[in-house]
This record gives structure tokens, C-alpha cells and sequence, in this order.
């Protein structure tokens, strides 16, 4: 027998509705409040222009079964549609699929039904077959950071031109939020035929706008793609991302008028440009997550066997504890971020139907403690550890600040300023000891989870494998009932903070700020600026 999916309540988080997720809610401290932004809807704009984005970080290649990168993710939401979306409120809804799916009462088929007669950018037929094509390179292509977002997949399959069917060896819940990130979108077979493991530099999908170039460390354009299905619904002629790495330099070109929307707005400078009369703030509290990977065995590169590392910090929990204890989450967080972000130190969202006191709370901040245990493990101090961090004020600021704290708990910390796309490269190569890195957050937990703990995930940068934790994290992903779900979420954060092999910091609030001369921009909690509908408004200058 079939169930409609939106019966099964976990079984993609269809129900899964933060409530810090309603348009203009506040957030759980009350002292800001949600705005994603306005669609264009019956406002009077202006067909055609230029909108230029200034962007915070280079991304990393627009190749989505490889890509690790928020940054990416926001050109790609532009040029490369999935087969799910999530709406501003958290709810999943389709985009290249026509409904949601349909899954047999063993659990182990999963029917997609996909649109058809519409065209790809190269004018490929877009079917089940493409659909197919494309899940398949993200579940077996060597690299892919997909693979462990799709569960225990059996078979792809297709039923006619319009029918998708993903048959597993085990049931397995969040399919459908994957299939709303990356894991979803879906690329022209010819281009893949063509380009190979090169599709990143030329992508070609389904989506409001197509590629145009890519100059490396400066801008990527993409231009209006007249084949798109919605084509009457996209009014820019084109987009400009500029890579535009200090926070100053993106705040002075969005009061020039030079760019018209710019992310990552600091907390040093947000206050004063949400006073600009010519400029909105959008704001949301995020998904995701910021916080330290330590590596604990990822020696031959993401994925591959965990194999031990000779370092007190990799070889012993006491060290990873005493670090943990170390750190002054909400102290910090405050000082540094003039109290817009949040402290956190567990993986699952505030707020979210998965959210439970358990799965939430963190350990007291306890530097005596820390000591006691570094010489418990026979460890002198100070420790030595080297953080390889993304060299943007925030980050560094933030850094500096955990320097000088860490110093009670007995930890020397060496800071290394590194470039955005090195650090992604060096978390897949295990080239570091601990890195100060975070995840843009989904809504289902297993993407906040699961990818980075389960042993081979292809996000495991760590190197962390622990059998009673995959076992937890299996029986979490297999299982529809919510309440199980937190159940089981609120035991595995119990055993990572046992073990510590990543140490969840804070979550940031998603500052984007643009020009009041363009609308129908929007940011949700899932971290993506999303500009296909974006316009500029008639009467704009």
C-alpha cells in the first residue's frame, strides 16, 4: 500500500516548522526579530538590469555532488533547481518535482513524481531519466559529498518519463529534505556525458538563470535562461556575484550603490546599516552551526578509514573534554557579536519539533576542571593547538577571543589565518588538527548529524567513528515517529559530548542587507540568499 508522504510526518520533516522559522517572529532571546524578505508579488518593477551581489567567500566548485560550500549553494539555487525546496515557514514543497513523494508501507520505495516538457539550458528533455542520471553521480561519484545524505540506497529507478522510484535496503526518513539541498538538484545528462568530473565549471541544469563565467577569486556571472519553465516570473537580465571578502568593502559598496545586496553582514557593522534609509536588513536565525573539527583520524582524507592520530588532542577524550570545558560559549558569543548570535553545543536546532532539554543543554563552562582533567591524562601544560580559521574579521575576532580564554583551561591556542575555499579543501584532506569551521543547517537533524559522525560519512571531517553512535543515528534515520526521533537525537549528542570530536561553538543570525531599490530578494533559515525572483522596482532610480 502507498502513503502519501505528508503522513509520515518525519520521513522528509514535512512537519518540521521551527517557530523560529514564521515571516517577523522573533528569536528565542526576543531581541531580534525574522525578516526573509519580501516576494515580488503585484509590486510594479522594472524588467531587465544587472543586480550585483557582494559575496563573502570565494565558493568552491559549482559541481553540487561535490560542493561542501553555503556560498555555492546561493549561485546555485540561481542556475540549478532540486527536486524540493523549503518555504520560508521550514515545510518542504516541490520545484522539479510535481508533488511529494509517495512511499510503500514497508518504507523501502520511494516513489518521486517529476515534471516534464520543460528543457534544461542546452535544451536536453528533462524526464525521470535525467533525474535518475543525476542521483546516481551523487550517490557513486568517487568524492561525491552526497553519498551519505541519500541513506542505504538499493536502486534508482525510473516508471515512465514521469516517475522516479528509489528502492532501499533500510527505510530511511529525511530522504526528501535531502532531496531539498544539494542531493536534489539535478544536472543535464549531455553536459555530464560531456564535461565528466569538469560539470562544476560549466554547469548546466533548470533554473530562472543559466552560467555564463567564473573568474577565479573576482565574480561569477550568470545570465536570464529564456528555456526556464517559470521564465515570465524572472525579470534580471543577469546576476553578478563578486567575491568581496572584507566586511567593510561589501558595507561601502552596498551604501554606494555599487553592489545591491551583500551577506554575511557583521555584527560590528550591522546596527549602523540597518539605519541607511536606503538600505533593508533581512535577518533569521540559522539552521546551522559554527564550531571546532578535531581531527581524531581522518589521516588518508574524508570518507576513507579512520586511522589513529599520535596526538594527545586526537588520542584522548579527557583532552577533548578539557577543551570543551574551556570555553565560555555565551561569554564569548556576547563579546564578540555584540549579542546578534546565539550560543549552542549540540547540533539539534532550538525550537524545532526535534529540540528536547536534553538534546540542548550544554555542560557548564569549567576551567578548574579542564586543568584537573590535562593532568589526569598526563598532559603538560599549556597544550599546543593549532586552529586554522577563515581569515574574515568576524572569524578572526572570534578566534582571538578564544586565544585568550582558553589560556585559563590550560590550551596555548596558535591561530592561522586561511583562506574560505583552503579550509574546505583541507577539512576533506585531514590536512589540519582542528579547524574553526560551521554547517549552513538543514531541517532535517540527520543532515545536522549524521554527515559529520557517522564512521566513512562523506562529511565525517574528523575522522570520528564510534559504533554506538552510528547504531543510534541508524535506528533515528529508519524511524517516522517524531518523538522516537528526538529520543534518539538527545542520545547521540549525550555520547559526542562524551567524546568531543567537533565542539559546537554558536549559531549565527543570517544578516543580508540590500539596496531598497531592488525586491523579491529572500533569505530563510536554511542559509541560501535566493535571488531567481528578485527585481528592481520601477520607480528605482
Amino acid at each position: 500500500m502507498l502513503i502519501r508522504l505528508s503522513r509520515l510526518l518525519a520521513l522528509g520533516s514535512i512537519a518540521v516548522v521551527l517557530a523560529s522559522c514564521a515571516q517577523q517572529t522573533q528569536d528565542r532571546t526576543g531581541a531580534h526579530t525574522d525578516d526573509f524578505g519580501t516576494p515580488v508579488g503585484t509590486q510594479a518593477v522594472r524588467e531587465g538590469g544587472e543586480l550585483v551581489m557582494g559575496l563573502s567567500a570565494e565558493p568552491d566548485r559549482l559541481d553540487p555532488t561535490t560542493s561542501s560550500s553555503l556560498i555555492t549553494r546561493y549561485i546555485m539555487s540561481s542556475v540549478c533547481e532540486k527536486l524540493y525546496d523549503s518555504d520560508s515557514s521550514g515545510k518542504l514543497v516541490p520545484q522539479l518535482a510535481t508533488a511529494l513523494p509517495t512511499v510503500s508501507g514497508d518504507g523501502l520505495t520511494v516513489t518521486i513524481p517529476v515534471r516534464t516538457g520543460i528543457e534544461f539550458a542546452d535544451g536536453t528533455k528533462f524526464d525521470a531519466a535525467a533525474v535518475q542520471t543525476s542521483l546516481q553521480r551523487h550517490l557513486t561519484l568517487p568524492g561525491s559529498q552526497r553519498t551519505s545524505e541519500m541513506g542505504p540506497i538499493a536502486a534508482v529507478e525510473t516508471n515512465g518519463a514521469d516517475q522516479v522510484v528509489i528502492k532501499y535496503k533500510t527505510p530511511f526518513a529525511p530522504i526528501t529534505a535531502a532531496l531539498a539541498d544539494r542531493a536534489g538538484m539535478i544536472m543535464s545528462p549531455a553536459e555530464l556525458t560531456k564535461a565528466g568530473n569538469d560539470f562544476g565549471d560549466n554547469p548546466v541544469c533548470v533554473g530562472p538563470f543559466k552560467f555564463v563565467k567564473r573568474v577565479p577569486q573576482t565574480s561569477i556571472v550568470v545570465e536570464r535562461d529564456p528555456r526556464y519553465y517559470d521564465a515570465k516570473n524572472v525579470h534580471l537580465d543577469s546576476i553578478t556575484y563578486r567575491i568581496m571578502a572584507d566586511a567593510n568593502i561589501r558595507g561601502t559598496n552596498l551604501r554606494s550603490g555599487d553592489v545591491q545586496v551583500a551577506d554575511y553582514i557583521s555584527p560590528q557593522d550591522v546596527d549602523a546599516l540597518s539605519k541607511e534609509p536606503n538600505l533593508r536588513l533581512l535577518q533569521t536565525r540559522s539552521l546551522g552551526f559554527m564550531g571546532m573539527y578535531l581531527n581524531v583520524g581522518n589521516v588518508d582524507g574524508v570518507g576513507k578509514p579512520a586511522k589513529p592520530i599520535d596526538t594527545p588532542l586526537a588520542k584522548d577524550a579527557r583532552v577533548r573534554t578539557a577543551l570543551a570545558l574551556s570555553i565560555d560559549r555565551s561569554a564569548l558569543v556576547n563579546t564578540v557579536f555584540n549579542n546578534w548570535f546565539e550560543a549552542t553545543c549540540t547540533p539539534i536546532v532550538p525550537d524545532s519539533t526535534y529540540a528536547t532539554k536534553s538534546a540542548t543543554e550544554c555542560p557548564a563552562y569549567d576551567p578548574k576542571k579542564s586543568l584537573s582533567l590535562l593532568a589526569e591524562a598526563g598532559v603538560q601544560t599549556p597544550y599546543k593547538i593549532k586552529l586554522q580559521v577563515q581569515n574574515s574579521q568576524d572569524r578572526l575576532r572570534y578566534a582571538q577571543a578564544l586565544q585568550a580564554q582558553l589560556k585559563e583551561g590550560g590550551f596555548d591556542l596558535e591561530i592561522i589565518p586561511t583562506e574560505y575555499s583552503t579550509l574546505l579543501d583541507v577539512q576533506k584532506k585531514g590536512t589540519y588538527e582542528a579547524l574553526l569551521l560551521g554547517w549552513s543547517g538543514r531541517i532535517d537533524p540527520d543532515a545536522n548529524v549524521s554527515r559529520f559522525l557517522t564512521t566513512g560519512s562523506s562529511g565525517n571531517y574528523s575522522g570520528y567513528s564510534s559504533t554506538a553512535l552510528d547504531d543510534l543515528l541508524g535506528k533515528a534515520a529508519r524511524t517516522t515517529d517524531t518523538a522516537q526521533r528526538a529520543d534518539l537525537y538527545a542520545q547521540a549528542v549525550k555520547l559526542v559530548q562524551q567524546d568531543n570530536p567537533y565542539l559546537y561553538t554558536y549559531r549565527e543570525r543570517l544578516l543580508t542587507v540590500h539596496t531598497t531599490k531592488v525586491t523579491g530578494i529572500e533569505v530563510y533559515p536554511d542559509g541560501v540568499v535566493r535571488l531567481g525572483k528578485a527585481a528592481f522596482l520601477a520607480n528605482a532610480g
